[in-house]
């Protein structure tokens, strides 16, 4: 099971996301989009797990999220992580303590279980786009940000079936109100 842990939205805030995802289409042409329902903030990706290990991530999940009220995430600003096979365009979330200190908890809730983690520095963003070619950066702004509300945390299953890159919720965990 291809597995990654992350923070969905709600059809509002994805209005948002998907609008500014066809602003780069219009403006970087060729690339792989995000479907809508894709759209999403990864806080961990675990990569393959055997499904019996699910009820360790749950568990990790649980603790990390305990005591943690929800939360509102501003997305004001666009990026693009240069990459050989295409550039990755991206929408990024303004700095949040909240969202920091849940993906340290999570980080290491998930460590402490023996779970493997990229070494990377966390870059909180939604994937508008992959495989994005050319030298000019789109020009990729948002009409105003996007107050986007994080009420929980949630175990993501990555499957192709059929070849379309779909995500399905296993598990949720909500924050306090």
């Amino acid at each position: 099971m291809r597995l990654f842990i992350a923070i969905n939205f709600g059809e509002e805030e994805l209005d948002s996301f998907e609008a500014a995802r066809e602003r780069l289409r219009a403006q970087a042409g060729r690339a792989n989009y995000s479907r809508r329902e894709n759209l999403h903030l990864t806080l961990a990706f675990l990569g393959e797990q055997p499904g019996s290990r699910v009820t360790e991530l749950e568990a990790a999940m649980l603790a990390a999220s305990e005591g943690t009220e929800e939360f509102t995430l501003r997305f004001e600003r666009a990026g693009r992580f240069r990459r050989e096979d295409g550039d990755i365009c991206w929408l990024g979330a303004s700095r949040s303590r909240p969202l920091l200190e849940l993906q340290a908890r999570l980080a290491a809730e998930l460590k402490a279980r023996g779970f493997g983690l990229e070494a990377r520095r966390f870059s909180p963003h939604i994937t508008l786009a992959r495989r994005v070619f050319g030298r000019d950066d789109p020009a990729l702004t948002l009409p105003e940000p996007v107050e986007a509300p994080a009420r929980g945390m949630s175990l993501m299953l990555s499957e192709r079936p059929g070849g379309l890159l779909t995500y399905t919720e296993l598990f949720y965990a909500g924050f306090a109100r």
